[in-house]
This record gives C-alpha cells, structure tokens and sequence, in this order.
C-alpha cells in the first residue's frame, strides 16, 4: 500500500489558499523548486497531474479539485492527532473576539476541538463587524481578535491569509437593472467593497435588507431578497456563490488577521492562537 505524504498535501492546499507555488514557499519555509518537487511527489504517487496552466498561473485541474478537499480532511486528523497527544496542560480565560461569518461557518469546529484538547481554559467569544474588532479603543475588550482586514500589506495587524471575496446568492437576479443588495450594517467591509465595486462597474444598485448576524442575511438570501459579499470561505454550504458573472464584476482578495492582546492567560491566548492558524491558514 502507498502512503500519502502529509507534507505533500500539505504544499499543495498552501499552494491553493496563497495562490502560488512562490508564496507556498515563503508561508513553509521552502525555495520554490522545493514546492514543485513536492506537488510532482504528489502527483507521481497518484499517477495523475493536479495543476493546468491558466494564463500565467497555476490552478488545480479536475484531479486537483477533487483531491484538495480530502487533503484539508486529512490534514485536519493529522493537526488534531498532533495536538492531542503534544498538548500540555493549559488553563486561563480568553476572550475571543471574530466576525458573525466566522462565527456561524467557520469557528464552531474549531473551538469545540480546541475545548476538547484544552478542557480547562474558559472561552468567552462575541462577534462584531471586524472595524470595532480592530478598534484600537475596544483592544482591551478581548484577548484574541480574528477580523478581515482589506490592507494586505499591513504592518500593524499582520495577514496570515488571504481569501476571495464572492457574491453570494441568486445571481440572475443582478441583471434587472438595479442590483438589490442585502448587507451587514454600515461599517462592514463586505457591504463598501460591494458598493465600490458595482459603481466602479457603473452598476446601479439598492440596499433592501441589512443584518449584522449571518443567519439573519442567510435566510434574506434564501427568500431571494438579494445577494451578498463574502469571504469564499464563509459562505454557507446552501447558498450559491460566484466570484463574478458577465455583469457583476470581480471584488479581489481580503485578508484575515489573528491579533493577540496581553492578558493574564497568554499560554492561553498563544495556544488558541496557534491552534486558529492552524486550522484556518
């Protein structure tokens, strides 16, 4: 039986979520010859390529699509495998503060494995619009802070990943003249990038509908009210998604910042931290 190197899998979902065997190497520490010996590993042990040329870059062919979610799966067992058996004892408090599409998409998951691994820290997690969440007169309201931050050469609240951003919803619906929109509330990064990119287009739109909680925008979608932006990654598994369409236009990348504020619990903080990264980046 052949086995599977995690390393490999592990290249090639950096390879995707960066968007470049390049910046592959940069994230893992390895030259770029290095990233593409390990893809070509791959792709000998499973007699099969995994990229196709596209213009100037390298995306996942019909292999690699149909690869790249069972290599997140096993990835994720061998992540957890590792923390289980390598974790101390941590205790402590942490306030954890995200975005309302992390909180429903992303995060329950993950911090019910963290729990599992770390049973005797306390956590404590609201979600706001990631403008208050880098707020700096509101930093001492929690611990650690996971936001969207559109500068993605930011110094002070360094990306650790990026996503696209895509329009979610029904999409036939964009070309009635007048694009309804349902939306978070003013100040919500997903809603300007919207907004700017529709009158970049010359696009006219409305906003119908506006909700800070995703469940609440979830099901606005669902009655087809409108559509949306929002990170790829976040978008709920019944809602349709395109990152454009002949009339809407593309909306770019937004990156994702983890953000640790001192506390009384930083073994605490850092071992969430880390275990976040892990498991989103």
């Amino acid at each position: 039986m052949k086995n599977l190197s995690i390393d490999g899998l592990r290249t090639l979902v950096t390879v995707v979520d960066v968007g470049g065997f390049a910046k592959a190497g940069e994230l893992l520490g390895l030259s770029q010859p290095a990233v593409s010996l390990q893809i070509k590993r791959l792709e000998d042990m499973l007699n099969c390529k995994l990229f196709k040329k596209q213009g100037q870059r390298q995306v996942l062919n019909q292999y690699g699509e149909l690869l790249l979610p069972l290599a997140k799966q096993m990835l994720q067992h061998n992540d957890v495998i590792i923390q289980q058996f390598t974790s101390e004892s941590v205790t402590g408090k942490v306030r954890l503060g995200i975005p309302s599409e992390f909180a429903a998409r992303i995060l329950p998951s993950i911090i019910g494995d963290f729990v599992s691994l770390y049973p005797d820290v306390s956590l404590e997690v609201k979600s706001r619009l990631s403008k208050h969440l880098l707020s700096t007169s509101r930093q001492d309201q929690f611990d650690l802070v996971l936001a969207l931050n559109e500068q993605l050469d930011s110094a002070q609240h360094p990306i650790f990943m990026q996503d696209q951003l895509v329009w979610v919803g029904d999409l036939s619906k964009a070309n009635d003249g007048i694009v309804t929109l349902v939306t978070a509330p003013e100040g919500c990064i997903y809603r300007r990038r919207a907004i700017e990119a529709l009158q970049q287009a010359g696009l006219k739109h409305r906003i119908i509908y506006s909700n800070a909680d995703l469940t609440g925008l979830t099901a606005a979608l669902k009655e087809g009210l409108g559509i949306t932006v929002l990170a790829k990654s976040t978008v709920p598994s019944e809602l349709n998604y395109q990152s454009h369409t002949a009339t809407l236009p593309e909306l770019g990348q937004i990156g994702i910042c983890l953000i640790k504020n001192s506390g009384e619990s930083v073994h605490a903080v850092d071992k969430l931290a880390e275990f976040i990264a892990l498991r989103l980046g």
